[in-house]
């Protein structure tokens, strides 16, 4: 098992999550975070870290593509060692649904 990061943070990028990372596997892009899966060890510390239950364990359901997102950009975008600021509108972006169409490209789907 692992940790990814999904839909959730696009937009709000908290960091917490950063903060308490052991092994520092955080890889951060304009509009959100992502775990190295390979990297990860798997403590779970960073999970109960976000505010908006952006991080999940691989085995939950429908966390596939999630996987491969988080293993195609965290070999893209510079790792993060410390919590930066979130975006001035983070609070706007938190229960807004369906986030990905309007930000970013899952793997496999033209990107």
């Amino acid at each position: 098992m692992t940790y990814i990061v999904n839909e959730s943070c696009i937009r709000c990028k908290y960091m917490d999550c950063v903060e308490v990372c052991p092994v520092s596997c955080f890889y951060e892009g304009d509009n959100m975070l992502v775990i190295n899966p390979e990297e990860c060890i798997d403590c779970g510390v960073c999970e109960p870290e976000c505010p908006i239950d952006a991080i999940q364990a691989d085995t939950v359901e429908g966390a596939e593509p999630w996987v491969e997102f988080n293993q195609k950009y965290s070999q893209i975008w510079p790792r993060i060692t410390f919590k930066g600021t979130p975006p001035e509108d983070a609070d706007k972006w938190k229960d807004v649904p369906n986030k990905l169409e309007q930000f970013v490209e899952m793997p496999g789907k033209g990107s």
